[in-house]
């Protein structure tokens, strides 16, 4: 009996001509050594705008296609939308893609967390659609005390603010990104410039500034519907300088006890939930994402609560030394299963 050839999968991350012509996994070594052992055959397709054809014609070989491409980049502002293009276009011959564009513009912006607020992992959340919305309404929330604001797409703290009251007319604010200071300043003006994140017809988002911020964030790695590991990290990107600087994230596998209710949340309730309510097929759900939790107010019982600030779908790095494993195995099930779905005569190859 004939043995199926094997899978093969191209890893995309972004570069220039040099850095595909010299292409190595890197950063993602796990990944590919992982892959191998699953018999995947795994190879670099380093993307840029000008590298387009040629990274197509690539891709278009391929079983599969794995995206670490961040949707804006922290360092040069480039977005990823010929990318996408591309990766839709790929799809739609029967390749499989994770990230799917479609299904991390669904998942992976802060819009997400306002769509799924009642799904138990939400909190005092608000969506404005436009900028007249957002000075309409902002002040009376900001009123009733600290609050966050997340610009629908980004990466790196990239238009994450914290704003709180001095007085009526005068408001504190900060940017997650960088070593960004306190700014005090006018209300009015704070508002005035916050119309450059409704830029392109995105909307903005509103939480209530969670008080237990200093006590950790936890991210939550997720390969398809399961949970593949934890990292938790002391964040300072909305703190105050006083309380001193962040520290680095500790990573451990699945199996942490420290974390196994927030694990049977996210597999039983929550994940399946997002699926259900954003419309994405479980089986579409990224072969790699996460979800970043801060703690919420005690439970009567006097356990913690989780409450849920982003979801990366995109470009999710580093990770869990126990993911890579299981992302191999999501990955092979998933390219099994749709190999088995296109017909072909006897002897034919799918590529």
């Amino acid at each position: 009996m004939t043995q199926p050839d094997p899978f093969k999968v191209a890893i995309v991350w972004r570069g220039d001509a040099q850095a595909r012509a010299e292409a190595q996994p890197g950063r993602l070594k796990a990944i590919f050594e992982a892959l191998n052992r699953h018999a995947v055959a795994a190879e670099p397709a380093v993307w840029s705008e000008a590298l387009t054809a040629e990274v197509r014609a690539q891709l278009l070989r391929m079983d599969g296609v794995l995206v670490w491409v961040d949707p804006i980049s922290a360092a040069t502002g480039d977005r990823r939308g010929a990318l996408d293009e591309l990766l839709r276009e790929v799809a739609e011959t029967g390749v499989f893609v994770s990230a799917h564009p479609d299904v991390a513009a669904k998942m992976g912006v802060k819009a997400v967390l306002y769509r799924t607020r009642d799904l138990g992992w939400g909190s005092d959340t608000h969506l404005y659609e436009t900028h007249d919305d957002f000075a309409r309404e902002f002040p009376a929330r900001l009123a009733r005390g600290a609050r966050v604001l997340k610009q629908n797409r980004g990466n790196g703290g990239i238009g994450v603010w914290r704003v709180e009251t001095l007085d009526e007319a005068n408001v504190r604010a900060k940017e997650a990104r960088g070593d960004g200071e306190f700014r005090n300043l006018r209300l009015a003006d704070f508002i005035a410039e916050r119309a450059e994140d409704f830029s392109g017809g995105e909307p903005l988002v509103d939480q209530a500034f969670q008080p237990r911020h200093l006590e950790g964030m936890i991210r939550c790695y997720m390969v398809g519907g399961e949970v593949a590991g934890f990292g938790r990290q002391m964040v300072r990107a909305l703190a105050d300088p006083k309380d001193g600087p962040a520290e680095p994230r500790l990573y451990s596998g699945p199996d942490d006890a420290r974390f196994q209710s927030l694990r049977t949340l996210m597999e039983r309730d929550w994940a399946p939930g997002l699926a259900r309510r954003l419309e994405i097929d479980p089986e579409a759900l990224p072969v790699i994402w996460d979800a970043d939790f801060l703690l919420g107010p005690k439970t009567a019982a006097g356990e913690d609560s989780y409450v849920l600030c982003e979801i990366n779908a995109n470009s999710v790095f580093p990770i869990p030394d126990e993911a890579p494993e299981a992302l191999a195995k999501t990955l092979l099930r998933r390219l099994s299963a749709v190999r088995r779905q296109i017909p072909s005569s006897p002897g034919e190859r799918h590529d």
